[in-house]
């Protein structure tokens, strides 16, 4: 990253106020719809469906490889985001694949607390197993709480009998509601985006009184024993450096395949930033080619 790109990454990250009254929830909803979105990228068609019984936003490159479907979790804390809030970089990530994706907008807490996320991603991902598409022909990705979402969402899916996908890929995951991470304290004054308190509150409103370390809510505890190959991406500069490191360690203690890549100097999601941070663009080429890879198509060059 260049002096001029991480200065105004910065800039843009440590723009939005912090107010001394707490947002509403309708005003943290809006607020990061305003702040994530952005446009569909060109040469990726999107439909709008339902899988597993809930809305889906369906979006498919111009140039589509072989059978190949990714089911995709957004993030934002269990609590707000949505396909709409992602579909850029869902849609950069689709079409560098050149698979077709599936972002399900699963229901949001405090409205529908824990299980209900991990339920609605287990019906996605039944769905489409019923559908036709073979376990070989799908992978699943997510970011933050929707990366610890698709963990939960194999381990339910393990549970039930399930055969696994392909690969999974997760960008900067949130697998550990009790908050045992030791950077979620050491990197809060360098993460630009959350503090432990923006952490715990999103965990109260999802868990609220529940067992925070049950598996299905943080995968981090889980016994990961035949989960399908997994890259793990994270930012050095986030509260949940950890998080992702961590779930990396249980995955090689499991016998998982998994790749982990720290990303020096890097925020949260820092691939929401594609087309304005070469990192950003490397890392969803290097996700592209690793599922890819793993769905068999292990001669593509990611599109640019």
């Amino acid at each position: 990253m260049s002096r001029q790109q991480r200065d105004a990454l910065d800039a843009l990250l440590r723009s939005a106020p912090r107010s001394e009254t707490p947002p509403t929830l309708e005003e943290q909803r809006s607020g990061f719809t305003a702040a994530v979105t952005r446009p569909v990228p060109q040469g990726v068609v999107t439909h709008r469906t339902v899988l597993g019984g809930r809305p889906t936003l369906e979006l498919e490159p111009a140039a589509v490889s072989g059978r190949g479907r990714l089911l995709y979790l957004h993030g934002g804390g269990y609590v707000i985001g949505s396909p709409e809030t992602h579909a850029g970089m869902v849609g950069e990530l689709a079409r560098r694949a050149g698979l077709r994706a599936m972002s399900v907008d699963y229901r949001l807490a405090p409205e529908h607390p824990f299980p209900a996320a991990v339920d609605d991603g287990l019906a996605a991902y039944r769905e489409l197993l019923a559908m036709g598409a073979g376990p070989q022909d799908l992978v699943m990705a997510g970011d933050s709480a929707g990366g610890g979402l698709t963990i939960a969402t194999l381990l339910a899916a393990r549970e039930a009998g399930l055969p696994q996908p392909a690969a999974v890929v997760v960008f900067s995951p949130w697998v550990d509601l009790t908050l045992a991470g030791g950077s979620i304290r050491s990197k809060e004054g360098v993460d630009p985006i959350f503090t432990a308190a923006d952490i715990r509150a999103y965990a109260d409103l999802y868990v609220g009184t529940g067992d925070r370390a049950h598996p299905l809510a943080s995968p981090v505890f889980a016994d990961l024993t035949g989960l399908p190959p997994l890259l793990v991406q994270v930012g050095a500069n986030e509260v949940l450096l950890d998080d992702a490191v961590r779930l990396a360690a249980r995955a090689g203690a499991d016998d998982v395949e998994v790749t982990l890549e720290v990303g020096p100097g890097l925020p949260h999601v820092f691939q929401h930033h594609y087309g304005r941070l070469d990192e950003a663009d490397a890392a969803l080429d290097r996700a592209a080619r690793f599922l890819a890879t793993h769905l068999g198509a292990d001669r593509l060059e990611p599109v640019r």
